[in-house]
């Protein structure tokens, strides 16, 4: 499976921004889908996840309520809907793809379950 994001940008404290996650050469119906960040100078992160038929979503407690994570599979595409922006939500974000065989707590907790990982988007909150 091979994963490419887009939509990262700069954007003002309180703005928004979608990023997308297209996915291609496998059934993306068999996969949760991730969204994970990293800034500078700090380890990577789960941000929200959804199941592979996106019946269930996960996000981190400091993005829920402002950030959603979306699927489409008939557009083989995740999506993560970034509203409120702060300052500190400023990384590099990257989507991943986890077989469905993984049960939900190791999917939301890890990203060891993640074998597949698109190339990073930047999105920068600033002033």
């Amino acid at each position: 499976v091979q994963l490419q994001a887009s939509g990262g940008g700069l954007v003002q404290p309180g703005g928004s921004l979608r990023l997308s996650c297209v996915a291609s050469g496998g059934t993306f119906s068999s996969y949760h889908a991730g969204w994970f960040r990293q800034a500078p100078g700090k380890e990577r992160e789960i941000v929200a996840v959804s199941s592979g038929r996106g019946g269930s979503t996960y996000s981190k407690d400091s993005v829920k309520g402002r950030f959603t994570i979306s699927r489409d599979n008939a557009k083989n595409t995740v999506y993560l809907q970034m509203t409120s922006l702060e300052p500190e939500d400023t990384a590099v974000y990257y989507c991943a793809a986890a077989p469905r065989r993984h049960i939900w707590s190791q999917v939301t907790t890890s990203s060891a379950p993640y074998d597949y990982w698109g190339h990073g988007t930047l999105v920068t909150v600033s002033s």
